[in-house]
């Protein structure tokens, strides 16, 4: 993994929180598991129970991504964070 694409990742993981207005909350699921699987990998573990309707969501987006590389995964963060950065500057 090349160095430039952590320090742009990182970069990118900071500057979301800085935006004007708190992105929807598919965009936000997007970006939880576009972070999970750059930093962790592939989800492992029991998806989670009856009633932890949050977790099982967050779980089924990160699952989504099973088998997309952590370097590929931080390109794709790092672009949907672009993406939201745009909008919000048109703002």
């Amino acid at each position: 993994m090349s160095e430039d694409l952590k320090a742009k990742f990182e970069r990118a993981a900071k500057e979301v929180t800085q935006l004007s207005e708190a992105p929807d909350n598919q965009t936000k699921l997007r970006l939880y598991a576009l972070y999970k699987q750059a930093t962790e990998g592939d989800c492992a573990g029991p998806r989670p129970g009856l009633f932890d309707m949050v977790g099982k969501v967050k779980y089924d987006a990160w699952k989504a991504l099973e088998g997309t590389p952590k370097e590929q995964a931080m390109q794709m963060y790092i672009d949907l964070v672009e993406e939201l950065k745009a909008k919000d500057s048109q703002k």
